[in-house]
């Protein structure tokens, strides 16, 4: 009996994620590539990358679901919101989540999800880069450090400090501010990602925080905005392996419900 398999592609402003599933939904390969200024081209790449992990060709795919920003210039059966293809990969591998916040480059997204792991309540923060993983990398480059390392430095911090702007270019102001007062860098390192977990709680109040809560996108791999999410929410939060390929994984989960 021929196994049958599904493609997600989620084209971010920043990264484009391919995830393919089998009819079970279980993950047969996946890939991740910077979005860069010709998304067609990541997209591509994306998609060899991932049939190369699964050991498939393309005419193996029965069906593909699109989603992300850019998901109408993709060769793809179906188009389906973020917001939808979030919720679905999370209701797959958290039953119990009933809350999905969402950190992408640009924005970030929380999701209230009903018992049947259904959309119930959306909020987006898609005017202001604040608290995103673009906001991060500003900070990032005004503090000398490599974005992928501010989970670990925070870790050295050993005085609390508040950054108090709520925009990113006052922010990096402040921070500015703060390194020519003689702070040192990993306190001002956990005081943006207290910052970025204020800015993300005020977000999800607006939905009603309702446990348990899951947490996606790329900034979910940075630990220092994981404790500070978890410190200002009162709890663990649910954390998949790789975060960043949950819209594609719940757009491939579609691709195999719309067309089993």
């Amino acid at each position: 009996m021929m196994i049958k398999y599904y493609a997600g592609i989620d084209i971010g402003s920043i990264s484009t994620e391919v995830v393919i599933v089998d009819a079970d939904g279980k993950i047969a390969g996946y890939a991740i590539e910077l979005s860069g200024a010709e998304s067609a081209k990541a997209l591509e790449r994306a998609l060899v990358r991932a049939l190369e992990q699964a050991g498939l060709k393309r005419e193996d795919l029965l069906a593909k679901v699109a989603t992300g920003y850019g998901r109408e210039r993709a060769e793809a059966e179906y188009k389906v919101t973020e917001i939808t293809c979030h919720a679905r990969g999370v209701a797959q591998l958290y039953r119990e989540a009933r809350t999905v916040i969402d950190i992408g480059g640009q924005d970030s997204k929380a999701i209230r999800l009903d018992l049947n792991g259904k959309v119930a309540n959306f909020q987006m923060n898609d005017k202001c880069a604040a608290g995103t993983g673009r906001f991060l990398e500003v900070m990032a480059r005004a503090l000398e450090v490599e974005v992928g390392e501010m989970g670990a430095l925070e870790k050295k911090s050993r005085k609390q400090l508040r950054v108090s702007s709520v925009c990113t270019v006052f922010t990096e102001s402040e921070i500015v501010g703060l390194l020519a007062r003689g702070e040192q860098r990993e306190d001002i390192i956990k005081a943006v990602h207290d910052s970025v977990a204020e800015r993300v709680y005020g977000l999800v109040s607006r939905i009603g925080i309702e446990p348990e809560i899951a947490l996606t996108g790329g900034v979910a791999k940075n630990g220092g905005v994981v404790r500070a999410l978890a410190e200002k929410f009162g709890r663990e939060l649910l954390v998949p392996e790789e975060p960043q390929i949950m819209g594609a994984y719940g757009a491939a989960l579609i691709a195999a419900e719309r067309s089993g």
